[in-house]
This record gives structure tokens, C-alpha cells and sequence, in this order.
């Protein structure tokens, strides 16, 4: 299933009729040209969201992408660029820190206590989304490229998170003064500490963007029921689960039962703590970064928002679906932020439904019968421009057979 686009119909049927036979054929894996020259695939290195003991730190990647990756172009973020840029707003990210050797966040990289030092490499992953300036000859970028990082640590320096690590991270970002805190982890059990902490940023204006859902994968056999994690399932709390290329989940991947928004986070590109290589990672925290970004945006064209605003204005601009999908542009450049009251939650008894494979081929079946449709309706076109003529030479009058009038 691709990304929704708003699109303005103004051409002919026949135009528009070949526009959705080209659709269909490369949805269905076929080539736009013939003989078009394919180029081999760059394989990257993974980037792990924690680190296990003795296992040494993430160093940086030779593997160079030149091309914008696909979810950055489904984003749209040339085009946001131009309205917004994140300057003025800090960004604070809750993981396992940021590096400052990393070469396209150098000079916006504030960190907290230890949290400059990051051996996973993940939160430098996160932030290069948020906030990553174009490095020549890489067509990979972050969605706030002026935008200020705040790194701080929710993990100890291998990855693991708690309850009071998370909590901590969330108060010192608050009071250091980003406006916008993105946090990785996704905790099993919620506490009176984080809660606490939710309601701190809450009382200071300050928008929380978590991962819904662990990044870690589970096998199809062992997945897990839907349930909540935290501080994702606190009230108050923009929670964002991550989406593929086609709009599917990875097969057993952990569930929510609510989240609030779905952005691009399994197979993205990103940078790593050193050099000018880049990385692929996957999970809800990488999605959260691409919204956490986009929050960036909006504070900083919109200053007069409040966070709960803000987080309105990035759920009601999003494109409809079971979880709400992230629209950067409409986000930014809504004329008027939606004045609604947010939506009451949903019954704890019916979890959310998450796309899966099945939309895509489903897409594919709704595509074929469109251009079926279409190709009737050329069919229907021609017969009328042989037809109209004839009846309006005859007044209208039923053709009759000269012989069958004889008495």
C-alpha cells in the first residue's frame, strides 16, 4: 500500500487513464521503461538499539546512500523545507545519547551529563532523523535540519532502559528546555515516576513523542497480544507506531493496543555516531524520531501552538487509516490548526488494527478493477462519439427498417 497523496485531477481521461495504468504495473513489480538501467542496492549495516555486555560500541558505516530514501521522498520533505526548518526549537532525545563526532548534527548537540557518549550508536540514529543536515554526495537528511538536539540519556550506556532511567531523562529535558522530547524506550510497566514525569512536561508546555511499541522484533511464533507500554500509553502522550515502505508491519512485530500516529520506521536509513557512513535500522522509535521532527516543524512555524495543539494539529492533518499516518507537509502548512478538542479514547477492550501485507495485495486488487473501469469508460467514449452524431442527424428518432413499413 503506497503513501496517500492529495493530488488535483487536470487532465483528460485518457491521460489520466494511462497515469493509472503506469500506477498499476509498478505496484505490481513491473518497470516504468524498458531496458531501464537498475542500480545494485547498497547494503547497509544494522543499527542495534542496545548492545549486549562485552559487545564493543558501534563504530561508523563506509556505505554511503546517495540518493534520498524512499521514506524521506514519501514525506514530501523537500517540499516541507520550505516552509520550516526548525530553527529556534530544541529537540531533546531520550536514548542512549548522541554522539558529537557524528559530522551532520556537529554544532547543535547540547548533551546531559554523560550522554555525548553514545556506544550504541542508536540515539545518534534518532537524532540524525530529527535533525541531520545534507552532507555532499549523500542524499539522506533529517526533517528539522536547523533544529537543536538535546541529548539525554534514558538507558544505561549498553541500551537498557527503566522506568526511573526514562523518568529521569524526561525531567532533565523538560528542565533544560527543549520543547519537544522524543523517547525510545518502550517500557513493559508504567510507574508513579514516569507519570510524574509525563505531568512535568505537560505543566511546562512540552510536547512528548514516544515509541508505542519495543523496537526489539519477535518471530511470528512468539508474538505477543496487543498491550500497552509506557510512557507511550500515558495520557497526554503522542504515542507513534512504525510503518514499512508499503504501509505493512514487519510480521510478528509487537502491538499496541492505541497509538496515535504511524510513520515510516522499518528498513530507514540513518547515520551513525562517527564518520559520514550511514546505517538501517527499524522500530517504533525511529518512527517517533520522523514525528518528533515534524513537531520541530510546527513549533517553529507555528510558535503560538501549545504542545497539546501541536499535537492535535499533527493527528488531525495525518491521512486517515486505522492508525492515523504522518503527513509532514499537511502538517506544517494546514492554514488553521484544528480547534476540536481531542478525541475521546478508545475502549481498552478493542485494540488498535494495524496494517498488515494483506492491505497491500488488496491495494493491488482495487487497482487492477480502476483500470478496468477506466478502459470501460474509453469503451463507452468512443461509442458515444459514433452515436451522438447519428441520433442528432435522425432528430432522435428510432432507425427503422424500410421494408417492415410496407402495408
Amino acid at each position: 500500500m503506497h503513501t496517500m497523496r492529495r493530488h488535483t485531477l487536470r487532465r483528460s481521461s485518457m491521460a489520466a487513464l494511462l497515469t493509472l495504468l503506469s500506477t498499476s504495473t509498478l505496484a505490481m513489480g513491473g518497470t516504468a521503461q524498458a531496458g531501464a538501467v537498475t542500480r545494485e542496492p547498497v547494503r547497509l549495516p544494522a543499527m542495534p538499539s542496545r548492545l549486549a555486555d562485552g559487545a564493543a560500541c558501534t563504530g561508523g558505516s563506509e556505505k554511503v546512500i546517495d540518493a534520498v530514501p524512499q521514506e524521506q521522498q514519501d514525506l514530501q520533505l523537500a517540499r516541507v523545507r520550505q516552509f520550516a526548518d526548525g530553527d529556534g526549537v530544541t529537540v531533546a532525545v531520550v536514548d542512549t545519547g548522541v554522539s558529537l563526532k557524528a559530522p551532520t548534527l556537529k554544532g547543535r548537540v547540547t548533551a546531559i551529563g554523560e550522554a555525548d557518549d553514545d556506544c550504541v550508536g542508536h540515539g545518534t540514529f534518532v537524532a540524525g532523523l530529527i535533525a541531520a543536515t545534507t552532507a555532499e554526495g549523500s542524499g539522506f537528511s533529517g526533517v528539522a535540519q536547523q533544529a537543536d538536539i538535546l541529548a539525554v540519556r534514558g538507558t544505561d550506556a549498553r541500551g537498557r532502559a527503566t522506568d526511573t532511567t526514562v523518568a529521569a531523562g524526561i525531567r532533565a529535558a523538560v528542565d533544560a528546555g527543549a520543547e519537544v522530547v522524543q523517547v525510545s524506550p518502550a517500557l513493559t510497566r508504567n510507574s508513579a515516576k514516569l507519570r510524574s514525569a509525563v505531568a512535568h512536561a505537560a505543566a511546562h508546555d512540552v510536547l512528548i513523542v514516544a515509541a508505542a511499541v519495543p523496537d526489539s522484533p519477535q518471530s511470528p511464533a512468539s508474538a505477543a497480544p496487543p498491550r500497552d507500554y509506557w510512557p507511550a500509553a500515558e495520557q497526554g502522550v503522542l504515542s507513534v507506531i512504525d510503518l514499512g515502505a508499503q504501509g505493512s508491519r514487519p510480521r510478528g512485530a509487537l502491538t499496541p493496543r492505541r497509538a496515535d500516529l504511524a510513520a515510516p520506521g522499518d528498513g530507514v536509513v540513518g547515520i551513525g555516531p562517527t564518520g559520514r557512513g550511514h546505517f538501517v535500522g527499524s522500530g517504533a522509535s525511529l518512527a517517533a524520531g520522523y514525528v518528533a521532527g515534524t513537531a520541530a516543524l510546527i513549533r517553529s512555524a507555528h510558535p503560538e501552538l501549545t504542545a497539546g495543539e501541536t499535537a492535535r494539529r499533527l493527528t488531525s492533518t495525518a491521512y486517515p487509516a486505522g492508525v492515523p499516518r504522518l503527513d509532514a507537509y499537511g502538517a506544517v502548512t494546514t492554514v488553521a490548526a484544528p480547534s476540536a478538542a481531542p478525541a475521546e479514547a478508545a475502549d481498552d477492550s478493542e485494540p488498535v488494527r494495524l496494517p498488515t501485507d494483506e492491505a497491500g495485495a488488496r491495494a493491488t486488487q482495487r487497482a487492477l478493477v480502476m483500470v478496468g473501469a477506466g478502459a470501460g469508460l474509453l469503451v463507452l467514449m468512443a461509442w458515444a462519439a459514433v452515436i451522438v452524431p447519428r441520433g442528432r442527424a435522425r432528430g432522435w428518432r428510432p432507425a427503422r427498417d424500410d421494408a417492415s413499413t410496407t402495408t
